[in-house]
C-alpha cells in the first residue's frame, strides 16, 4: 500500500509541475478582462472595442462580436448562464458605464442599463441566478453604489445606508470582473485598493454590509486587492499588489476560513496578480501581468508556471481552465499535455 501511495503521489506531482497554458488563436487582437467558463464546452469573454468571443465546443471554434453601438466601449466584465445568455457590463465614467444582455447567443444586444451620475464609475457585475444580480461602482460622496436587478431585465439602485463609507482614496478595481463575487443563494463580497485594501460582505444580497481589513499591499493608487475566488461559502482567497510594479510580491496574498470575517496573509506568488480562482478544492491559479503560479497545496506552496501576460482566469475544474489577457489573449489550462506526450 505504501509503494502504491507514493506511485500516485509521484504521478500528482510530475502531473501538476508538468501543467502548461496552451494559447489559443480566437480571431481578434482586442484586450479581454471578462471571462466566464460555463460549463467544459461553453466558455464566454468581453473585452476592448467592444468586443465579446464565446465558444460553445470547448475552445476548437470562437464567434466573435461587436456590440453594436458599443465599438468604443471596454467589457470589463460579463456573467453567462449558458449558449445563449449573457450580461455585460463595460467601464467609463457618465454613460459609458453600461449593462448589455444578450438571449440569442451573442447576435444581438439588449441595452438595459447606462448609468446617469457623472462621478460614477462601474467596475463589475455578479449574479445568484439568471435573473438576480448586482452591479457595483466606485465610491460616489463616499458610498459605493450598487444597482440590482430581481427580474433579469431592470435594474434599480440600492440605497447606501447600510453600506460603510469608503475611506479616503478607496475603490475597487476593474482588473479582472471580480471585484464582487456571490456564492450561494444570497452571500456577496466586495474587494477594494488604494489608499486602503478591505473586503466587504454581505449575507443578504447587499441589505446589510460589514468591513473587514485585509493585510493586503495598500496605500498607493496601484495597490490593493484585485482579485477574489470563494471556494464555498467559508474558504476563499484574495489576490492584488502594486500594478505600477508587478515584480513586487509582498503582502499580495490572503486566505480566509470565516466567510471573509478575517484574511489571513500568505506568500508565494511571482508579483502583482489581478485574478485568482480556485480549480478543486486544493488547487488554486492566479494570473498577472509578469506570469501565473499554481498551489495543489491549497494555497501552502506554489510552483511558477509562465512569466505571460494574463488579467484574469477561471475555473470550473481540470477541464475547465481559462484565462484572458492583453492583444487577444485566450489560453486553456493543460494538466496533462507534457506527461500524456511522455507517455506516448
Amino acid at each position: 500500500m505504501k509503494y502504491i501511495f507514493l506511485i500516485v503521489t509521484l504521478f500528482l506531482f510530475s502531473t501538476f509541475a508538468n501543467a502548461q497554458w496552451q494559447k489559443i488563436d480566437v480571431g481578434t487582437d482586442a484586450s479581454f478582462r471578462g471571462l466566464d467558463v460555463v460549463s467544459r464546452n461553453i466558455i464566454w469573454a468581453s473585452g476592448t472595442g467592444g468586443t465579446v468571443i464565446r465558444t460553445i465546443d470547448g475552445g476548437k471554434n470562437w464567434d466573435v462580436f461587436k456590440v453594436k453601438g458599443a465599438e468604443k466601449l471596454d467589457f470589463r466584465d460579463i456573467e453567462a448562464f449558458n449558449e445563449n445568455t449573457a450580461y455585460i457590463l463595460s467601464i467609463g465614467n457618465g454613460e459609458n458605464s453600461r449593462i448589455y444582455k444578450t438571449i440569442d447567443g451573442g447576435k444581438s444586444w439588449k441595452l438595459q442599463f447606462k448609468n446617469s451620475e457623472e462621478k460614477a464609475f462601474f467596475d463589475s457585475i455578479a449574479f445568484w441566478d439568471e435573473k438576480n444580480g448586482m452591479a457595483q461602482s466606485d465610491p460616489v460622496n463616499g458610498k459605493y453604489i450598487f444597482y440590482r436587478t430581481t427580474d433579469g431585465e431592470n435594474w434599480t439602485k440600492m440605497l447606501p445606508e447600510n453600506m460603510p463609507s469608503a475611506k479616503e482614496g478607496e475603490a475597487a478595481f476593474a482588473a479582472s470582473g471580480t471585484c464582487i463575487v456571490t456564492k450561494g443563494k444570497k452571500r456577496i463580497w466586495l474587494i477594494t485598493g488604494g489608499m486602503d485594501a478591505r473586503v466587504f460582505y454581505s449575507k443578504n444580497r447587499g441589505k446589510n454590509w460589514k468591513a473587514i481589513d485585509t493585510p493586503i499591499v495598500n496605500g498607493t493608487a496601484g495597490s490593493g486587492i484585485f482579485s477574489i475566488a470563494m471556494r464555498d461559502k467559508k474558504r476563499g482567497v484574495i489576490v492584488g499588489g502594486n500594478y505600477e510594479k508587478p515584480n513586487e510580491a509582498n503582502n499580495n496574498l490572503a486566505f480566509t476560513k470565516n466567510g471573509g470575517k478575517s484574511w489571513t496573509l500568505a506568500r508565494g506568488l511571482n508579483g502583482y496578480r489581478s485574478g485568482v480562482t480556485y480549480v478543486d478544492k486544493n488547487t488554486v491559479i492566479a494570473v498577472g501581468t509578469n506570469g501565473s503560479d499554481i498551489s495543489t497545496e491549497g494555497g501552502k506552496n506554489w510552483k511558477a508556471i509562465d512569466k505571460e501576460n494574463y488579467n484574469a482566469v477561471q475555473s470550473l475544474g481540470e477541464t475547465s481552465t481559462w484565462a484572458v489577457g492583453p492583444k487577444g489573449m485566450v489560453a486553456k489550462f493543460n494538466f496533462l499535455k507534457r506527461i500524456n506526450a511522455s507517455i506516448k
